[in-house]
């Protein structure tokens, strides 16, 4: 099997109703090995581990969703893309299985608040 190294695009979204999010740049993930799993468990070491994310430690992440596919359309929403409940990432699933591509943007969020957020999209200032 082939190693095959992207890049990607991973949006820490700490609210939704206030559109707060971070990004965090992933180089050379295999996504012929990585399974959306482990993507998490790496993402949340870096936030751990490196400086910047202090505000971003107390969020309980624990989904990973699509957000935008390279050469794709976009969403009009600018934190997460409500559109698509097909595009949730199983855990044990390869980022290859998942359909993910170099330049992927995935969104890294709590699935209660986003639920929550899903049944009265109200932004706030």
């Amino acid at each position: 099997m082939s190693e095959k190294k992207i890049t990607l695009t991973i949006r820490l979204i700490k609210s939704f109703e206030y559109r707060t999010f971070k990004n965090v740049i992933l180089h050379d993930v295999d996504i012929t090995t990585m399974t959306c799993g482990k993507l998490k468990e790496d993402i949340i070491q870096k936030i751990h581990s490196t400086s910047g994310y202090k505000p971003y430690l107390n969020v309980k992440f624990d989904t990973l969703k699509l957000y935008f596919k390279h050469f794709g359309a976009k969403t009009s929403n600018l934190i997460v893309n409500l559109d698509h409940d097909d595009w949730f990432l199983d855990d044990s699933k390869t980022l290859e299985e998942s359909g993910i591509e170099n330049e992927a943007e995935i969104s890294f969020f709590n699935r209660a608040d986003y639920d929550k957020f899903k049944a009265n999209p109200e932004i706030k200032w």
